[in-house]
């Protein structure tokens, strides 16, 4: 019996250009067939009438262009926000969020079915670990929200295609991706740099590096990795405590990677890419959002080339806490402000339809 059939979404373009030429066919064919999926949208082989006949019937062999499947939908009240369902050729189940703000649409995506890390204020983290999801999972979930906004039909070129003539296709463009999903990105390196790397072929998805935000909880070794591999997206730490004892009371793993050695190779990172650093900060009422806590942050990051993205936390059913009030945030800041510490509070969206940080969930299998 034969497997499921390798994934187009899993492929770099240079590796379809080669597999192509293996089955010997022009390298052409490779450049059309990248430009009728990544550029024209199309879902089939059937759709691509400059292809070869028999180019298409040895794709329809060798490579699935099926993304995962809509398992739900659900449109926040605030109009801004979408949460999708997608279920995996397994039948796991992971969360994709569509955001809109004024003038840009995000795309927040997942990296793993559930998680490991087993950040106590986090749903996925209290779901626990299924498994890794491949380059191909994670690239589709980007597609699937740039065909919602902009469905072949309308004869859009390409994600990052500056050129699309029509002005609505150019307001609703995607324009930024951010891997704060479900999972913990540099738990899955290998998978998640081969899809960054995908999503960013100015041939293809041309997501600018500028526009991907990778967040993390701290895994120490893939911080230094992403440091020396010299990869220019954004990287944002969530830190959410000022000393040990607090943060490993609220993500377990600083057992493993302490704060200390946290700061160094956030340190190390600043140094070797010669760009600022993301803290996240969620913002729990009486726990972490008092002066003092301020005070300790500003003296924790004080001359360290970073910006501090408060959270007001977002409500989970297995955890308590309540977020803090816009007064607190707002003094929060004016305090890291002292440090010279630049911050922003995060805009809240999704919530009635759980599509916040830290809320994306789904029921294990």
């Amino acid at each position: 019996m034969t497997g499921p059939l390798p994934s187009f979404f899993d492929i770099p373009r240079d590796e379809l250009t080669a597999l192509v030429a293996s089955w010997d066919f022009r390298s052409v064919h490779a450049a059309r067939l990248w430009a009728y999926v990544y550029n024209s949208g199309a879902a089939r082989y059937a759709d691509m009438p400059e292809l070869p006949a028999r180019f298409r019937a040895r794709l329809e062999t060798e490579i699935s262009l099926v993304l995962p499947r809509v398992a739900a939908e659900t449109h926040s009240a605030d109009g801004f926000t979408r949460k999708y369902l997608l279920a995996l050729g397994d039948d796991r189940r992971i969360e994709t969020v569509l955001m809109r703000f004024t003038g840009r649409v995000t795309a927040c995506i997942s990296s793993q079915a559930g998680c490991a890390m087993d950040c106590v204020f986090c749903a996925t983290g209290q779901m626990g670990f299924a498994r890794q999801l491949t380059p191909g999972e994670i690239v589709a979930q980007v597609i699937h929200i740039d065909r919602v906004l902009r469905p072949p039909a309308a004869g859009h070129r390409s994600l990052g295609d500056p050129r699309n003539p029509s002005p609505h296709a150019r307001r609703e463009r995607l324009r930024n991706v951010v891997l704060m999903g479900m999972g913990e990105p540099l738990h899955n390196y290998e998978a998640v740099m081969r899809a960054v790397d995908i999503l960013r072929d100015q041939n293809g998805p041309a997501i600018s590096a500028r526009r991907i935000t990778l967040s993390t909880v701290g895994v120490i070794p893939g911080i230094v990795r992403l440091a020396d591999e010299a990869r220019p997206i954004h990287l944002a730490v969530s830190l959410h405590a000022a000393t040990q004892a607090e943060r490993a009371a609220l993500v377990p793993v600083a057992a493993r990677w302490p704060l200390d050695a946290l700061l160094e190779a956030c340190c190390y990172y600043v140094k070797k890419q010669q760009r600022r650093i993301f803290f996240e900060w969620a913002l729990i009422a009486g726990r972490n959002d008092t002066p003092e806590q301020a005070h300790a942050v500003g003296r924790l990051l004080h001359g360290l080339s970073a910006q501090v993205n408060l959270i007001p936390l977002n409500p989970t059913t297995g955890y308590d806490g309540v977020p803090s009030d816009r007064a607190a945030a707002r003094h929060f800041q004016e305090i890291l402000a002292e440090y010279d510490l630049p911050s922003t509070v995060r805009q809240r969206r999704g919530l009635d339809i759980a599509a916040g940080c830290g809320q994306l969930a789904t029921a294990s299998r």
